[in-house]
């Protein structure tokens, strides 16, 4: 009996099989479609609920004037800035589009079919889907008592074939904060050849109480990697960096596609760097609303942790039903099911006011169940 020829779609039904795209938080326009709703409150990314810089604004609709040209493949003038800022040589950035692209490039780099990629299991879940893609092995780590990365069982799992560790710090989705005395205690009892990313996406939250971790670290392999996406207001523009050796960045930006950060980001992100006091301003605005919500939540019985991000966490046995519920009331928050946390929602921290239609209409929902 003659057998059936593999089409190219049985093909790649075989080699797709394991792997699954990063699903984001549900848009305003999704839920508007779905609910019939004329307004709505996204708290779900964890975006900054102030918007972008000014400056960055106008520097982006003058960008758009010459979109008929390709970006400058080296986003030469960004690096420089961000070098300086970071008193580092521009040889040792990496440009991603956010720095998702960061984090996919060095482990696309450092990690082939036979490598292991370490993480902790409740942690950003790109560092799974990146390593999958790879064709590496994840080797995900459970988390300490306290929500955190348990540096004692990572260091544990290291063996002859791990070639990338990844630690983000302050974590997502749990909130938690590693000392950088900690981390440096990891990285020195690491061989010497692995790869370690420390994804700082949310330092600017932490940047005032905890010590500048690219001066204060060390590792021959350490890549920390920040982003424009959160406290820079610009997570529409897409635009990421990693910070490491210059040879180690060298090999990694092999890997990155031509013209990966666009003219009108650039021009955005270049102009934001130059906004430092609004940044500032903004983060301890933030800061003083993720207190507040952290204390409403508490007061409720329903705070899971103290989270460092600029999100809180709220913990109920009928947390998608909550979720479910308060999308029907126009309010969209991030269920962490895919993090084997089925009892917990993250809740961005917004502005004042959606802050406390958010409370408002939590209340309302509890009654509810």
């Amino acid at each position: 009996m003659n057998q059936k020829t593999p089409t190219w779609l049985d093909r790649a039904v075989i080699q797709t099989a394991s792997l699954h795209p990063y699903v984001p938080g549900k848009s305003l326009e999704q839920l508007l479609r779905e609910t019939g709703l004329s307004k709505a409150i996204k708290l779900a990314s964890n975006e900054n609920p102030y918007g972008s810089p000014p400056a960055a604004i106008i520097a982006m609709q003058q960008a758009c004037a010459t979109t008929h040209r390709y970006p400058d493949g080296d986003s030469t003038a960004l690096k420089k800035a961000l070098a300086k800022q970071h008193d580092v040589d521009p040889a040792r950035i990496l440009l991603g589009n956010g720095s998702n692209e960061v984090l996919e490039l060095l482990i696309r780099c450092f990690a082939d079919h036979k490598a292991q990629v370490i993480y902790s299991r409740r942690s950003f879940i790109v560092y799974a889907l990146a390593t999958l893609a790879a064709g590496a092995h994840g080797v995900a780590v459970e988390d300490d008592a306290d929500w955190g990365h348990d540096l004692v069982a990572m260091l544990a799992a290291v063996s002859q074939y791990t070639r990338v560790v990844c630690i983000a710090n302050p974590n997502n989705p749990t909130g938690t904060l590693l000392a950088n005395a900690s981390i440096q205690g990891f990285l020195d009892a690491l061989p010497r050849d692995v790869v370690v990313i420390v994804d700082e996406a949310y330092h600017e939250y932490v940047a005032e109480t905890h010590a500048n971790s690219i001066a204060y670290l060390y590792h021959p392999g350490l890549v920390i990697t920040r982003t424009f996406s959160k406290a820079y207001g610009l997570a529409g523009c897409r635009i990421g960096y990693g910070i490491g050796d210059a040879e180690l960045i060298a090999c990694a930006n092999r890997f990155r596609e031509p013209f990966n950060l666009n003219s009108i980001g650039q021009a955005g992100a270049l102009a934001a760097l130059g906004e430092q006091l609004w940044v500032k301003t903004h983060v301890v605005k933030l800061l003083f609303e993720r207190d507040v919500l952290e204390k409403a939540l508490q007061e409720r019985g329903l705070l899971l942790a103290h989270s460092d991000g600029n999100f809180v966490l709220l913990r109920h046995a009928n947390a998608m039903r909550i979720h479910a519920l308060m999308e029907q009331q126009g309010i969209i928050l991030r269920p962490l099911v895919s993090y084997s946390m089925p009892d917990v929602l993250r809740v961005s921290v917004g502005t004042s006011a959606e802050n406390h239609a958010f409370l408002r209409k939590l209340d309302q929902v509890l009654t509810q169940l």
